[in-house]
């Protein structure tokens, strides 16, 4: 079975290496840049935009590919599975219309508040800046303020903890288009992806990322600076009850998005704010999350390959996906001056990964070496019994990379998740 993987970051490692596992598969990859981990697995790379749809089509027509599995969401929202499912090449990612989730958080939020969706928080959906600014002026209280496209999860601001008011403003002009202003969400974040076959959804383990670049949930948003899972696959600070209503709303919305002549068929990540109120949705993402897709594809006992066939088919059930009960943390290493003022160009060294999973992210490899770009750069997953055997395993991998790169130590650490306990425990 030829399998075209596109995309070329950590995400897209973990997904070529879960594929991999099947030796029937073969894989053909496309990314901007030259990812060494995935292309160790690869028949044949393509180097080109990850957006540069006719090219890739070409390139999978040539190939003979039979299924695709789309990384990011950027091919997404260009129509790539349009355009692969037009030739006959079979995709798990949505079409361009659903998609829409993800890349329209204007159309996210209208679907949910049409189809009455519960979760979705109180928002003003403002056509420009003008609109945004006044409303900000005339409101109390804390905002979120969101452009409705792509951002790579680094677009948002909130008033009244990250900028005042006057930040807020100043934000908003430099938005082109549409804004989204929410309420702030408070409570405790966890995320929830989905196999999605068009009807049926099958939930993965839940997992908790950290946004914020320094230690102790400080600075910057980022793309994700690190995850974890727990054995048994909830999180602490979410009762049986609340991921019954989070994965309940992640079905109504595949519903919706059905009922609109939309059908989804992929993965579906749900990125939740558990608060007093039960689960809150921040917002839908149309793929695997980065780093999250690490840790439960790192867990994953079934066959990916064979997960792809049933998704495409519509046939897929929850006896087809199983995962390991171990614990799992994510660890990502990223160049120094990271998030902001990225240094590309270092030479960096891997030492003694004491059996952590090494996933390649935005590096490159010349001449043997391992050389940081502007990106996130590399993840390590620890594995283990407990969440205490599976941090150890990270922290001591990432501790033995050498060179100009950074990561949070506090991820995956029993402390910081009796914070995240203690603060929910406060808030109820």
């Amino acid at each position: 079975m030829k399998i075209l993987v596109v995309g070329g970051g950590g995400r897209e490692h973990a997904i070529a290496s879960a594929l991999a596992r099947n030796r029937k598969t073969e894989l053909y990859c496309v990314m901007a840049k030259k990812n060494p981990g995935i292309s160790k697995l690869a028949e044949k790379v393509l180097l080109c935009r990850e957006t540069d749809v006719p090219r890739i089509v070409a390139f999978a027509q040539e190939q003979g590919i039979e299924y695709a599995f789309i990384g990011p969401e950027s091919p997404l929202e260009a129509g790539i599975v349009d355009a692969l499912e037009s030739v006959n090449i079979r995709c798990v990612g949505p079409i361009k219309a659903a998609a829409r989730i993800e890349t329209d958080k204007g159309f996210c939020r209208q679907l949910m508040e049409e189809h009455q969706i519960e979760g979705c928080p109180k928002y003003r959906l403002c056509q420009d800046s003008a609109e945004a600014i006044a409303f900000i002026n005339d409101h109390d209280g804390d905002l979120v303020i969101k452009p409705i496209g792509l951002t790579g999860g680094k677009g948002v601001k909130i008033m009244g903890e990250q900028v005042d008011r006057a930040g807020a403003i100043a934000y908003a002009r430099q938005i082109q288009g549409p804004i989204i202003l929410e309420e702030r969400l408070v409570g405790e974040e966890f995320t929830l992806q989905a196999f999605v076959d068009g009807t049926h959804l099958i939930p993965m383990p839940l997992v908790q990322d950290h946004k914020r670049a320094f230690e102790g949930d400080t600075g910057p948003n980022t793309g994700g600076m690190g995850s974890y899972t727990l054995p048994d696959h909830m999180l602490p600070f979410v009762t049986k009850a609340e991921f019954t209503r989070a994965f309940g709303i992640m079905r109504a919305t595949v519903e919706a998005l059905a009922r609109t002549g939309h059908p989804y068929k992929g993965i579906l990540y749900g990125q939740f704010m558990n608060t007093v109120n039960g689960p809150k949705v921040i917002e839908f993402n149309a793929r695997f999350g980065d780093p999250e897709a690490m840790n439960v594809l790192s867990l994953l006992t079934s066959d990916l390959s064979e997960i792809m066939v049933r998704i495409t088919s519509g046939t897929l059930a929850s006896a087809h996906v199983t995962f390991e009960k171990k614990a799992t943390v994510c660890k990502y290493l990223v160049p120094d001056g990271y998030p902001d003022a990225p240094h590309a160009g270092d030479e960096i060294r891997i030492g003694n990964t004491n059996g952590a999973i090494t996933y390649y992210a935005n590096v490159e490899e010349r001449d043997g070496m391992l050389v940081t770009l502007t990106s996130r750069t590399l993840a390590f997953i620890g594995t283990g019994d407990t969440l205490e055997d599976a941090e150890r395993v990270a922290e001591q991998a990432a501790a033995s990379v050498k060179g100009p790169v950074r990561y949070r130590k506090d991820i995956g650490t029993g402390k910081l998740l009796s914070q995240r306990i203690r603060h929910m425990k406060e808030l109820r």
